[in-house]
């Protein structure tokens, strides 16, 4: 704010005006000027109920106790807090019936910082309002005016609430009147937007979202829409789900930005969705889809539910990592405005906390293909899975799993994601086989030499096999490589590392008695021959050279 100082010329620029200073050291003045103010040692304290004001502060250390006593303000925020969370436990348990106050932690803190000594006094509205979904009710009494909401025991909402006065009046009658005087017309106006939102179908207004831009290189809602049915279709046909129902919750999914409810409310789309499918008859599965396909909406929410609702939901987010990511606009540093990062985010714990057999280059090539021609490069699929990679990575070590068991599953870019949770467990059991560190060294090694000659896998032949230890490798291979094999195809991927422990003393007899790169080329692409066919075999659950050793 810009505000003039007493003289009626000069000019301060400050958050809020700003009308008095206190610096103390011990009981020493500190002779400041800040703000256009000069230091001193009187302050104000609570406005009604303070027992001087002025306040003369003795010196900095009883500057908390002083306030709190004769200033009638308790000046600690944590205190404040603690206090306000003991009277609203005391206030609902008063109530009785198992009531509870609504547990919110933003509102906490923010009701905190605008009372200075709180008494929290209980509430009624009229019990018709109840009528209206009550996370409208809760919005509106929480954003508007920041009020505790009171749920009964079964988490329904009731007709009252708690506020948090500033004030403790013998007589607190007038204080609650009037803030039941207050939010009345609030909760009227929830009532009258979902009056009139139900008065007309949610599928008459799928339409008029060719008239609401999404993006301009992208196109409107409309377009999006016809792109994301497709695709949740798709998706629900290879999950097994009812096509039909996937999308018709696509088609839906965000007629309810133009209600007049989320107009008001934009942190209620999907919720409003959810109830004017209802009304409008539409099957339980599409209208639960149409609310849950914005999940996870932040860290720790919950995943949707149900084949329909994450067939949508996967549309989604895939449609906005391909579009964004196709037209350039990518995250950078802190900045994410289109929240690509949750997106991605997002399709990883829905593929891997709900093991859908799903591949995720694919669906992200088919998302790509819903873009009409030359609007997204080829590579935006390639881009966008190197991204979530990436993102991958971040969540699975916030997950508790080590640097690299991470690095050794996702080194090998995989794309059933769902598959991802078992080959960490597997990696981290393999780590404590006393045969790990050696095996995890000599995979390197393998690697490094096979990268040096470029060599792949190829035939090899047995006659070429001269020493003694390389026979022996590969008799060695032959014999584990079947329990691999099988281990995988019943995706048991902890007997499939575990099998590889009995190659270990081939292995470091090979490099102690076989030189690799001889002078005979024959000879020498033979062993690379090998040692690639030994790598797949080692790494066909992760690249346990990544692996540091326990």
């Amino acid at each position: 704010m810009s505000y003039q100082l007493s003289d009626g010329w000069s000019s301060v620029n400050f958050v809020r005006p700003a009308h008095g200073l206190v610096a103390l050291h011990g009981t020493e003045v500190v002779p400041i000027s800040v703000l256009g103010l000069e230091a001193g040692r009187a302050t104000q304290g609570h406005r009604f109920e303070a027992k001087a004001s002025p306040l003369s502060l003795k010196d900095a250390d009883s500057y908390p106790a002083q306030l709190e006593v004769e200033g009638a303000v308790i000046p600690s925020f944590a205190k404040r807090r603690a206090e306000i969370a003991r009277q609203l436990q005391a206030a609902a348990a008063k109530v009785g019936g198992g009531a509870r106050a609504i547990e919110d932690e933003a509102l906490l803190d923010e009701v905190t910082a605008l009372v200075e000594r709180p008494n929290v006094l209980l509430g009624r509205f009229d019990a018709e309002f109840l009528a209206v979904p009550q996370e409208c009710l809760v919005l509106t009494m929480k954003a508007n005016q920041k009020y505790f909401p009171l749920l009964d025991a079964a988490g329904k909402l009731t007709n009252q609430f708690l506020l948090v006065s500033n004030i403790s009046p013998a007589d607190p009658s007038n204080v609650i009147g009037g803030n039941e005087r207050v939010v009345r017309p609030r909760l009227a106006d929830a009532k009258f937007f979902f009056d009139q939102d139900r008065k007309r179908p949610l599928a008459s207004r799928v339409e008029r979202l060719g008239n609401v831009v999404y993006h301009n290189k992208l196109g409107s809602q409309l377009e999006r829409v016809q792109r994301i049915k497709k695709l949740a279709g798709e998706i629900a046909r290879q999950l097994g789900a009812n096509v039909e129902q996937a999308e018709r919750a696509a088609w839906l999914a965000k007629a309810d930005l133009l209600t007049d409810m989320v107009g008001e409310f934009p942190e209620l789309q999907g919720i409003m969705g959810r109830y004017y499918a209802r009304h409008d008859g539409e099957a339980a599965e599409v209208a639960d889809a149409i609310e849950a396909h914005y999940k996870p909406k932040f860290a720790g929410d919950s995943v949707p539910e149900g084949n329909i609702a994450l067939a949508v939901s996967l549309a989604d987010k895939l449609d906005s990592l391909v579009g964004i990511f196709g037209i350039g606009l990518l995250p950078t540093g802190d900045k994410d405005p289109f929240a690509l990062r949750r997106a991605a985010l997002g399709v990883l714990r829905i593929l891997m906390e709900r093991e859908l057999p799903l591949d995720l280059m694919a669906l992200l090539e088919t998302a790509r293909t819903q873009f009409a021609g030359g609007l997204v490069a080829d590579s935006v699929a390639l881009d966008v899975f190197q991204f979530m990679l990436d993102r991958l990575r971040v969540y699975l070590k916030d997950q508790g799993y080590a640097a690299d068991e991470v690095e050794a599953v996702v080194v090998q870019q995989p794309t059933r994601i769902d598959r991802v949770p078992a080959k960490l467990a597997a990696v981290r059991e393999f780590q404590q086989l006393p045969e790990a560190e050696a095996l995890a060294a000599a995979n390197k090694r393998i690697q490094n030499i096979l990268k040096k000659a470029e060599v792949k896998a190829g035939n090899i032949e047995l006659t070429l096999l001269q020493e003694g230890a390389e026979r022996s490798l590969h008799e060695q291979w032959q014999a584990v490589r079947p329990k691999v094999e099988a281990a995988l195809a019943g995706l048991d991927y902890t007997a499939a590392l575990k099998a590889l422990a009995g190659l270990r003393e081939a292995v470091d007899r090979f490099f102690d008695e076989v030189m690799v790169m001889v002078d005979e080329p024959l000879v020498r692409n033979n062993r690379l021959a090998l040692l690639a066919g030994l790598a797949g075999t080692m790494n066909s659950v992760a690249d346990i050279g990544q692996l540091s050793g326990r």
